[in-house]
């Protein structure tokens, strides 16, 4: 029985050495386990999307209009502007009208054709040279080009006027430049009496 005795303390003390080594070897792979799961979502969460790269719209390109300013502004000579500008863009650009200019003749919102000549008449002798060049009816001799004709020229042509000038002007913007005098008729308000008056002082 002493012998017996002896033997259970040691056995007691194997028997806790053991389970703590396998409590110890679960832990471990406890660990393990829960840190490589941590790892694995971690790298899930933080892979990247691959997004597709979006082409830009190429945008139409803009129409330029070539126009001649001339008269009483600061800077007289050829601009490029674009399509849809007013004569006032095209007094803008030639650097403002002088100290001279008459602007009170001049219809600053009539839209600008490729090609136009916008004249700025100034007082004095200045304003008579550009009056007559620009009100002077047109000679037979000399038809005006409807094509780059101002609102100003042909308005002095006969049976015209302000208003019809603007309204040929505006179809010139809208259906691009005349290949014959017949289109005229196309223009709201002419008719066969008008373009009677207009023969032979116009060419296209």
């Amino acid at each position: 029985m002493g012998n017996m005795d002896g033997r259970l303390p040691a056995l007691s003390h194997r028997r806790l050495a053991a389970f703590a080594v396998l409590l110890a070897l679960a832990l471990v792979l406890a660990v393990r386990h829960l840190g490589g799961g941590g790892r694995a979502s971690a790298g899930a969460a933080t892979t990247p999307a691959v997004v597709a790269p979006v082409k830009p719209a190429h945008a139409p390109a803009k129409k330029v209009l070539v126009v001649d300013v001339a008269g009483a502004v600061r800077r007289p000579g050829l601009y490029r502007l674009p399509s849809g500008s007013r004569i006032q863009n095209a007094i803008v650009a030639a650097g403002g009208a002088t100290r001279k200019a008459q602007l009170d003749a001049v219809n600053l919102a009539a839209p600008l054709a490729d090609g136009e000549q916008v004249l700025v008449p100034g007082s004095g002798a200045a304003a008579a040279a550009v009056g007559s060049a620009s009100a002077s009816e047109p000679s037979p001799s000399a038809p005006l080009d409807l094509n780059t004709a101002t609102a100003e020229q042909l308005d002095a042509l006969p049976g015209v006027g302000p208003v019809t000038a603007q309204k040929i002007i505006a179809y010139r913007q809208a259906h691009g430049p005349f290949h014959a005098v017949d289109e005229l008729q196309g223009v709201p308000g002419i008719g066969p009496a008008k373009m009677a008056q207009l023969k032979g002082l116009v060419i296209p």
